[in-house]
């Protein structure tokens, strides 16, 4: 495999800083399921306070802080709705259903990462017991890369109290959508009950998700964490890198949306690809059939790292703060090289 020089595939691949490095050796610790490591404790709680939410929980993944949240909303039996497309329902192994006996109701996402609030009603089951009761919907922010709107959030979620259900929103990379929609990160949370953020995508850290949320379903989420594995010792070492990433890292996200918008305006001048204008630090690209089997190995000599489906035809770019824009005309120069 050819050496990545500029890696694209994800925010996920970014490394601590010096300062983050340092903050993590000089983080004082205890033992988090005792309840006693002080730096855990102040990243749960400058997180719920950051979200307007009365509590939260330090989880060793997002799946792991998803999983715990639906299992923490529903029983055996009882179903939840999300997007087809949604990390939650197709990229996470189907743990709800596997681990949670939690029956999945995917349904289809709108072209610009939404759920038609007709199909979201449709999908609610009614009171009789030859179905799965409906008790959840599970949203995600951003979608794709996208900036799910504020008024389809406020809608949806309302929809969802109006039929008794609970919400949960996946936000992995809800702080890109802050800075990027300039919304305060507690009005996007406050319609829902839970909500995830992650750590180590934009923000940078090497690890860590936190489920934030309601006293009662943060408890039931802890309990879960516990029994998926997840019970944690002197994790102020990673907590400590979850605080500088909050107090360094959220602000400058603008740097990579800058960067990714740099690198779609450059990818579009080239006739041969489709390229959809990013709201956040993630490009698509669609490249054509007869070209997509040699232009994906030729980004690999060239030293990109990227991700790729559906035969390679369509590409996914995503920026971060370990690419510069030297790094993005490196792509769009190479890119111009092999169609020129």
């Amino acid at each position: 495999m050819p050496a990545i020089r500029d890696d694209f595939r994800s925010d996920t691949v970014t490394r601590p800083s010096a300062g983050m490095r340092r903050a993590m050796a000089e983080a004082e610790v205890g033992d988090d399921v005792f309840g006693d490591d002080p730096t855990v404790l102040r990243l749960e709680a400058t997180l719920a306070e950051r979200l307007g939410k009365p509590a939260a929980v330090f989880m060793a993944s997002g799946t792991q802080s998803n999983l715990s949240a639906m299992l923490s909303h529903c029983g055996r039996g009882d179903a939840y709705i999300a997007g087809m497309d949604a990390h939650c329902y197709s990229h996470e192994q189907g743990g709800a259903a596997w681990l949670g006996s939690i029956q999945p109701q995917p349904i289809p996402n709108e072209a610009d990462g939404t759920l038609a609030l007709a199909a979201i009603e449709a999908a609610i089951a009614p009171d009789d017991l030859h179905y799965a009761r409906t008790r959840l919907l599970a949203l995600e922010n951003t979608f794709g890369g996208r900036v799910m709107p504020m008024t389809w959030i406020t809608e949806a979620t309302a929809l969802a109290r109006r039929h008794g259900l609970a919400t949960h929103l996946d936000g992995a990379r809800v702080f890109n959508a802050v800075v990027a929609s300039n919304t305060d990160v507690a009005t996007i949370a406050a319609p829902f009950d839970t909500i995830s953020v992650c750590l180590s995508k934009g923000l940078g850290a090497p690890i860590g998700s936190v489920l934030v949320g309601e006293k009662d379903l943060v408890s039931r989420a802890r309990r879960h964490r516990k029994a998926l594995g997840g019970g944690l010792r002197q994790v102020g070492l990673l907590a400590a890198a979850g605080l500088y990433a909050l107090e360094h890292n959220v602000a400058r996200l603008a740097d990579d949306h800058a960067n990714a918008r740099r690198l779609a305006d450059g990818f579009a001048k080239i006739e041969a690809l489709k390229v959809t204008a990013p709201d956040t630090n993630i490009v698509w690209v669609k490249v054509p059939d007869d070209k997509a089997a040699t232009f994906g190995k030729f980004v690999a000599d060239e030293g990109f790292g990227i991700t790729s489906g559906y035969g390679g035809t369509q590409q996914r770019w995503v920026t971060h703060l370990d690419i510069d824009a030297a790094g993005v005309d490196r792509a769009i120069a190479a890119a111009e090289r092999f169609f020129g």
